[in-house]
């Protein structure tokens, strides 16, 4: 489906000279001479560069659809992740730089969406949030508890985040993944 260049919105897919992008952030400019412009930063969802290109208003674009398939995550081995689809259980094999930073928290048997062009994977994504063990937390210093201070702790799978001072070692608690942000304790 063919769009406008300055109807480009962040998130929308697009095929941009033979590879396939997604907007990551966007910007209308209105020069005070010339013709509006958008300024698009994108990420190439194959090899992961980023580019920034600008798009006139006479300009169009490719706008790509991708298919999106319900997998199961089942193991890690070395820089491989093993997922099986949940339809027919067939099992694909995907190199870790894909989920980029998300790989650390996931988790054996997570359900994870997978976005496909033309069958074959582009990304994935893992749920908003996830439950984790503190491993090692800092001892809460005295004299800070007045103000909202945070303190690091290391979870269970070796992601280091920032949690309330009366968070210890052995809580569960809800991390945002992609933020790496503590959200909650876990019920």
């Amino acid at each position: 489906m063919k769009i406008s260049g300055v109807d480009i919105r962040p998130g929308n897919i697009i095929e941009y000279e033979g590879g396939i992008w997604r907007a990551v952030k966007i910007q209308h400019t209105q020069p005070g001479k010339g013709g509006a412009y958008m300024q698009v930063e994108m990420k190439n969802l194959i090899d992961g560069r980023k580019t920034n290109v600008r798009f006139r208003s006479a300009e169009t674009v490719e706008r790509v659809r991708l298919d999106t398939k319900d997998f199961q995550f089942l193991f890690a081995e070395g820089d491989t992740l093993t997922f099986m689809d949940k339809d027919n259980y067939e099992q694909i094999t995907l190199d870790k730089g894909v989920l980029g930073d998300a790989a650390e928290f996931l988790q054996d048997g997570m359900d994870v969406v997978m976005e496909l062009h033309d069958e074959r994977p582009i990304s994935v994504q893992l749920p908003d949030t996830i439950e984790a063990t503190i491993v090692e937390a800092d001892a809460v210093v005295k004299g800070q508890t007045a103000s909202s201070s945070y303190k690091p702790a290391i979870l269970d799978n070796g992601v280091r985040v920032m949690v309330p001072p009366h968070i210890t070692s052995g809580t569960r608690i809800v991390v945002d993944v992609y933020e790496r942000e503590y959200v909650r304790r876990a019920d």
